[in-house]
């Protein structure tokens, strides 16, 4: 028996977002108190309309590209919104931001406030050039004081391609959901040859070191990863050893020279 997908041509769902009741609260993390996700989670729509979704994510892809083209070879820090100043794992973010930058990369966050400020913070304390890439979210997501370059995406996904465009590295933090997704993200990219086999660092062997535990324990042994999966990962608490770590495959593995910038073009209006 056929089972068919009823036609979203002729009457597709709507979704009206003043229709019998109030106004969406803005700090809700309801979907459906969102009309443009509650549409994009919807389904198929009307060709024209996805069209021009599809023509706002290239446009959000290409203004990442141009604004970073720019900001030098970066090592992207993941990590939680929530850590205030006064926690540890903030300095740690702030020494590793700052460890990075002397090395002579650019530090790359998500932009936000707790881990990706003092990332942001520490490099530009060193002298160093640091770049966010913002993404509009309900609450946890204000950009931080200490940015040179600031993107802010609709999208996750276009925001987590600009995180990986320009990375030579990838630093975490202790942090959330979104700090292990884009951990495991990266991983999986190196895993299946997406990308190169760049660093992949855990900083914080007291918060990290459960995880890799149930990699080498649970995953391992089941087969669902094999030993070099694990080998992508690196685990330590000493900012000046990742920079060393990043700075090292950086140069003889993937032949990174640092020199003068990419020069602006205005015929291009850069």
């Amino acid at each position: 028996m056929d089972i068919q997908s009823p036609s979203h041509d002729d009457d597709p769902p709507r979704i009206d977002p003043a229709a019998d009741r109030a106004p969406p609260d803005p700090a809700s993390k309801d979907p459906l108190a969102h009309p443009q996700e509650a549409r994009f989670l919807a389904g198929p729509q009307p060709r024209l309309h996805e069209l021009l979704r599809a023509i706002r994510i290239f446009f959000e892809l290409l203004r990442g590209f141009r604004a970073l083209h720019f900001v030098g070879p970066c090592v992207t820090v993941f990590g939680s919104a929530r850590f205030a100043e006064s926690h540890r794992y903030y300095g740690l973010a702030r020494e590793t931001g700052s460890a990075l930058s002397r090395a002579g990369f650019t530090v790359m966050t998500g932009g936000g406030p707790g881990i990706m400020e003092a990332a942001n913070r520490g490099a530009r304390e060193a002298g160093g050039h640091t770049v966010g890439c913002n993404v509009v979210l309900p609450v946890e997501q204000t950009p931080n004081p200490y940015l040179d370059t600031m993107v802010t995406f609709r999208h996750f996904f276009v925001r987590k391609v600009m995180l990986v465009k320009y990375s030579y590295a990838f630093v975490a933090m202790p942090g959330g959901y979104g700090t292990f997704d884009e951990v495991f993200e990266a991983a999986t990219l190196i895993e299946t040859g997406k990308i190169r086999d760049f660093p992949i660092i855990l900083m914080g062997s007291e918060f990290w070191g459960p995880l890799v535990g149930v990699l080498r324990e649970t995953l391992l042994r089941n087969g669902t990863i094999d030993e070099r999966d694990l080998e992508l990962i690196t685990v330590t608490d000493s900012p000046a050893e990742a920079a060393a770590l990043i700075s090292d495959a950086a140069v003889k593995k993937f032949g990174l020279r640092l020199g003068p910038k990419p020069k602006r073009r205005r015929i291009l209006f850069e």
